[in-house]
């Protein structure tokens, strides 16, 4: 099980994110919750998954903006889970606290801590993504979102009124389908930390 512990950065010197980063992810069908984000102290979520895609997808997601420190905590949760995620127990609710605390200094604002060495090789992976995502420009974002979605090089092309060369150049500078391959690696990594 993969428990999620995400911390607003900066959170006295900027408005709350919490309450509309909690409802967008509860809402988003991409990350299926066992438990869902729920506001476990002033400027701090928490959920839990039993999909490393998912804690994967939305640790990147979050540590790209920069606004997050997140800590992915791998173990068993004491079952049966509880109505909310605040009630919840177990090894992955305390490494996902100790890894929320490392992530506040680690690369990519991205912490995981579980048993296995795996956890410690998904969390490398899952940095260097991370540092990546964030170094990359607003055109290079565009053009690999809307490939995210599903279309194909030609189409963002003609969405974005550019040349698929240029489309290419784009997802080429920002490391983009190599970030993904590296994701997925990241997410192999994390299924083996909680096998």
């Amino acid at each position: 099980m993969y428990v999620l512990t995400i911390d607003q950065r900066r959170s006295r010197q900027r408005e709350d994110l919490v309450e509309s980063t909690m409802a967008a992810l509860n809402k988003d069908r991409r990350w299926p919750l066992r438990l869902a984000f729920d506001r476990t102290a002033g400027d701090e979520m928490q959920a839990v998954t039993d999909s490393a895609a998912t804690a994967a997808g939305i640790a990147l997601e979050l540590a790209a903006g920069g606004q997050w420190s997140i800590g992915v905590g791998v173990g068993p949760v004491r079952e049966p889970l509880p109505s909310n995620t605040r009630a919840g127990a177990g090894e992955a609710f305390e490494r996902a606290r100790e890894a929320v605390t490392a992530a506040k200094t680690a690369p990519g604002n991205i912490a995981v801590s579980g048993a296995s060495a795996l956890a410690g090789q998904a969390e490398a992976v899952l940095q260097l993504v991370a540092s990546v995502a964030r170094k990359r420009s607003g055109l290079s974002v565009e053009a690999g979102l809307l490939v995210d979605e599903g279309l194909t090089q030609q189409q963002v092309a003609e969405r974005l009124g550019i040349s698929q060369q240029a489309v290419s150049g784009r997802l080429h500078s920002g490391l983009w389908h190599e970030c993904r391959r590296a994701a997925e690696a990241a997410v192999a990594l994390l299924e083996g930390a909680d096998a």
